[in-house]
């Protein structure tokens, strides 16, 4: 139960913090969408900090699951994303690397288009 409240309360941080973060910096240009570029890169080097942390030792497995599962899940999944993609390159698995990548892409894309059209 501890587990589900870390992650918990870590996500309602992680959502916070890219709903605050990303209405400032979306103040600055709403002609790209700089927001949400600058919450999947940031997002995606904390998750790599956080897990090889972690992976080192350096990182408790509660300090994991708040920080990785919990603030940076609520932040963006983008950032697990980003390594799950990272550990197929580093097995090896280049094929399915590029096929993770490519229909995450795609798929996302034509899911968030036909929502878009049923809600219509």
């Amino acid at each position: 139960m501890e587990r589900y409240f870390l992650v918990a309360l870590g996500g309602a941080l992680g959502a916070a913090l890219r709903y605050g973060l990303g209405a400032w910096l979306q103040g600055l240009s709403a002609v790209f969408p700089y927001s949400t570029l600058f919450i999947n890169v940031s997002g995606s080097f904390f998750i790599g900090l956080v897990l090889r942390l972690s992976l080192e030792g350096s990182l408790s497995g509660e300090a994991r699951l708040f920080l990785a599962m919990g603030v940076l899940g609520g932040y963006t999944t983008f950032s697990t994303f980003s390594y799950e993609l990272l550990t197929l390159v580093q097995g090896g698995e280049w094929s399915k690397a590029f096929l993770y990548a490519s229909l995450s892409l795609v798929l996302g894309f034509l899911a968030v288009w036909l929502g878009y059209l049923l809600g219509g």
